[in-house]
C-alpha cells in the first residue's frame, strides 16, 4: 500500500507540474500577445497623427503639399481596380440574403419584407464591411510589400538622406486613397448587393418588382446610409494605416516582407470585424 501511494503521490505532483506549466506557458503567450497588440495600437495612432499633422500642414501651407500625382495613382489601385470584385461579391451577398431569409419569412406571409432586410442589412452593415474586408485582401496586403521591400532596399533611409518625409510621400497619400475610395466603393457596394436581392426576388420568388423597390425605399433612411459611409471612412483608415505600420516596420529581408503582409490582411480583418462591433453597439445605443 505505501508503495501505492507513493506512486499515486507522484503521479499527482507529475500532474500538477504539468498544469502548472501549462498554465505558465499560456500566462506568457496571453501577455507576449497583449503587448504586441498595445505595441500595434500605440504604433498605429502615432502614425495616424503623423499623417494628420502632415495632411494639416499640406492644407495650410503651400510649400508641402502633398504629392497629388501619387495620391491619383493610390486612388487608381485601391478603388478602380477594386470595383470588379467588390461588385462580384455583393451580388451574391444579396442573393444569398434573398434566399436564405425567403423560407423564414414565407411562412408567416411577409415575404415582401425581404426588400427590408436586404437594404438594411447590406446598407449598414455588410456594404461596408465586406468591401473593407476585401480591400484588406489586396490593397492592404500590396501597400504592405510594397512599403516593406523599400525599407529593405533602403529607399526609406535614402528619402530621409535627401530630406524628404516618408510620411508626407508615401504614408499620407495611401492612406488617404483608402479612405476616400472605400467609401466609393460602399457606395457601389450598396446598389449592388440591393440589385442581387431585387434579381433574385422578382426572378426566383416570384416577388412584384414595384413592391420591392418601394418596400425598399420605406425601410431605407438617411441614417442607414450615413452609418455605412461613416463606417467605410473609419474601416479605409484602419486597413491603410496597419498596412503602412507593418510595412515601415519590416526586419528580415524577403521573409520579413512576407510576414508584413499576411499580419496586415489577418491584423486588419481582426481590428474591422472589432470596430464595427463598437459601431453597432454605439449605433444601437444612440438609438440609430
Amino acid at each position: 500500500m505505501s508503495a501505492n501511494s507513493a506512486e499515486t503521490a507522484r503521479r499527482s505532483a507529475a500532474g500538477l507540474h504539468r498544469a502548472v506549466t501549462l498554465l505558465g506557458e499560456l500566462t506568457l503567450r496571453g501577455a507576449a500577445a497583449l503587448r504586441n497588440g498595445v505595441e500595434i495600437l500605440g504604433g498605429v495612432a502615432l502614425l495616424m497623427g503623423d499623417v494628420l499633422r502632415r495632411s494639416a500642414s499640406a492644407f495650410f501651407s503651400r510649400k508641402s503639399k502633398l504629392n497629388r500625382t501619387a495620391l491619383i495613382d493610390q486612388m487608381v489601385r485601391v478603388g478602380v481596380r477594386g470595383i470588379p470584385i467588390v461588385m462580384l461579391v455583393q451580388i451574391f451577398i444579396g442573393i444569398i440574403l434573398a434566399l436564405q431569409m425567403a423560407p423564414v419569412l414565407q411562412q408567416y406571409g411577409q415575404l415582401d419584407r425581404v426588400a427590408d432586410i436586404i437594404g438594411i442589412a447590406i446598407f449598414r452593415e455588410l456594404g461596408p464591411l465586406i468591401s473593407a474586408i476585401l480591400l484588406s485582401g489586396f490593397a492592404g496586403a500590396s501597400i504592405a510589400a510594397e512599403l516593406g521591400a523599400m525599407v529593405e532596399g533602403e529607399e526609406i533611409k535614402a528619402m530621409r538622406a535627401f530630406a524628404l518625409d516618408p510620411i508626407r510621400f508615401l504614408v499620407a497619400p495611401r492612406v488617404w486613397a483608402t479612405v476616400v475610395m472605400l467609401t466609393a466603393l460602399t457606395i457601389i457596394a450598396d446598389v449592388i448587393g440591393v440589385f442581387g436581392g431585387w434579381l433574385t426576388s422578382t426572378m426566383v420568388l416570384n416577388v412584384d418588382s414595384h413592391n420591392y423597390i418601394n418596400a425598399t425605399r420605406a425601410a431605407l433612411t438617411h441614417r442607414d446610409f450615413l452609418t455605412g459611409l461613416v463606417k467605410a471612412g473609419v474601416f479605409g483608415a484602419l486597413i491603410s494605416l496597419i498596412a503602412c505600420y507593418q510595412g515601415l516596420n519590416v526586419t528580415g529581408g524577403a521573409e520579413g516582407v512576407g510576414r508584413a503582409t499576411t499580419a496586415t490582411v489577418v491584423k486588419s480583418i481582426v481590428a474591422l470585424i472589432a470596430t464595427d462591433c463598437v459601431f453597432t453597439a454605439v449605433f444601437y445605443a444612440l438609438g440609430w
